[in-house]
């Protein structure tokens, strides 16, 4: 009798295990389940160093004429008396940006904020990622007073720079051999000439971008020259140089012929900060120091 048990047992066993098979779903693994991701900066743009701003802007859709020129760290569309500026990249906060009821479209984790900063003749649009990072889109002009037609503009804009990066047709920028974009600023601040200008202690820190860096009192910005350079010429590191005041700020510019874009100009912009308001002759001579040393490493084209 026991082989015919055994075999009545090991039945009913596979007839349990068969019905439980039968009635029993497994349960759903959370990791499983896809939804929308909060779209970062990162994620939309690509490397921050490279992205061609420009390349967001759909000029015949959104100021047509206008004549576009890509920087290191934005897009300059220019209209008759009209800016239109893509860029730059910032994460800072700005007490000035407030919320604002943007009617289009936004991927998830985005949202669209209005500066009030300088709303007399500007009109400025800040696109925040999911990361805290922004993308400043911003209309300004010396015409007529017309801020509604800036801030239509504006939203034009935000709607060509958000369907460029849904639509993955942000490009980027190539730095031919010699260009200043291809520098990383932070390494030529990195040196013991500027240990006076910069403040004792100071060390250098890149710019979101990676074309601008900060070492203390001592800036640094490398782009492409859209407004030109005024002023004395002076003679520093090697190249030609001009010197201005700004407000607490004492500024030298230098510039070489930018390689790739025939007529344009690469900028080397160095600033030194007076601490207490108002720049003056010490606070120049600070900068002549600190450009001297900058300019007599950069690549010439």
């Amino acid at each position: 009798m026991y082989p015919r048990v055994k075999s009545l047992v090991v039945a009913m066993v596979c007839a349990l295990l068969s019905a439980g098979c039968a009635t029993t779903q497994a349960t759903p693994d959370p990791a499983d389940e896809s939804g929308p991701t909060p779209l970062t900066a990162s994620a939309a743009l690509g490397s921050f160093g490279t992205i061609d701003y420009c390349s967001m802007l759909d000029v015949p859709k959104v100021a047509a004429g206008a004549v576009a020129v890509p920087t290191f760290e934005n897009c300059q569309a220019d209209l008759g008396w009209r800016t239109i500026l893509v860029g730059p990249l910032a994460f800072d906060s700005d007490p000035n940006i407030k919320p604002y009821d943007y009617a289009g479209p936004v991927p998830d984790g985005v949202s669209v904020q209005q500066s009030m900063f300088n709303d007399h003749t500007a009109c400025t649009r800040a696109i925040i990622f999911a990361d805290g990072n922004r993308l400043d889109v911003s209309v300004t002009d010396s015409g007529p007073a017309d801020q509604a037609g800036r801030c239509e503009t504006a939203d034009a804009t935000v709607g060509s720079v958000l369907a460029a990066i849904t639509a993955g047709k942000v490009t980027r920028l190539t730095f031919p051999e010699r260009s200043w974009g291809a520098v990383a600023p932070c390494v030529l601040l990195d040196n013991h000439d500027l240990d006076v200008p910069a403040g004792p202690g100071s060390k250098p820190a890149a710019g979101l971008s990676g074309h601008s860096c900060i070492r203390g009192n001592v800036g640094f910005k490398l782009t492409v020259d859209t407004a030109g350079t005024n002023g004395p010429v002076e003679t520093l590191g090697g190249r030609e140089a001009r010197i201005r005041v700004a407000g607490a700020f004492c500024m030298v510019d230098s510039t070489q012929p930018a390689p790739g874009l025939p007529g344009r100009r690469e900028l080397a912009e160095i600033s030194v900060v007076d601490t207490a308001g108002t720049a003056g002759d010490a606070t120049c001579a600070q900068a002549r120091t600190a450009a001297t040393s900058i300019l007599s490493r950069l690549p010439k084209a």
